[in-house]
């Protein structure tokens, strides 16, 4: 017979990152706005223009 093994920890719930800015979030809203308007298709192009407007504004942190 194999012994139990010791008990481990269970992990916790994920810690909240930081809260977006009210600005940033305005801003994320004013370019979503309308898209309740458009049809279903439409709103890819418009999640992957506000992706690649991400990725560069990541892509200007100082990776130190």
């Amino acid at each position: 017979m194999t012994e139990p093994s010791e008990q481990r920890p269970v992990p916790g719930p994920p810690r909240p990152g930081p809260s977006p800015t009210p600005a940033a979030s305005e801003e994320l809203g004013e370019r979503l706005e309308g898209l309740d308007q458009l049809p279903v298709a439409e709103h890819v192009a418009v999640f992957e223009a506000e992706h690649e407007r991400l990725q560069r504004e990541l892509g200007t942190i100082d990776p130190r």
